[in-house]
């Protein structure tokens, strides 16, 4: 007999939102001068959230948002181990794109209900 606990599918559930954070992320470095130049980059089961180009600086933008503050703060969640996927999937980005004579940046973007903070050069390459 199939169970009656059936999981609902909220298509605007926490992918909708997570989505609606980064577009706002993106207005945020459009306002800013810069050319969003990917959105939701792929690299293997890595994504990077938004990179992001002005003049020769690219950036590398990680986005985070939190409903309440029982967990810390959203930048906390940006783990040593969740840095070391973006780097990885940054440089394979810059070889697959051929990005060459720019400087890189790791940016944090954070949602706490409607505020927006940002973390320009969040962290470095090590």
């Amino acid at each position: 007999m199939p169970s009656s606990k059936r999981k609902v599918v909220r298509p605007h559930g926490n992918v909708g939102r997570g989505r609606n954070y980064e577009s706002r992320a993106a207005d945020f470095y459009i306002q800013q001068g810069y050319e969003i130049l990917e959105r939701n980059w792929q690299a293997g089961h890595k994504e990077i959230d938004l990179i992001a180009r002005q003049g020769d600086i690219v950036t590398f933008i990680e986005v985070k948002s939190s409903r309440g503050g029982g967990f810390g703060h959203p930048a906390e969640w940006v783990t040593r181990a969740k840095m070391k996927k973006l780097i990885a999937a940054a440089s394979q980005y810059i070889v697959e794109k051929q990005i060459e004579g720019c400087d890189l940046r790791f940016d944090v973007i954070t949602f706490e209900g409607d505020k927006l903070e940002h973390f320009p050069n969040a962290f470095e390459v090590e």
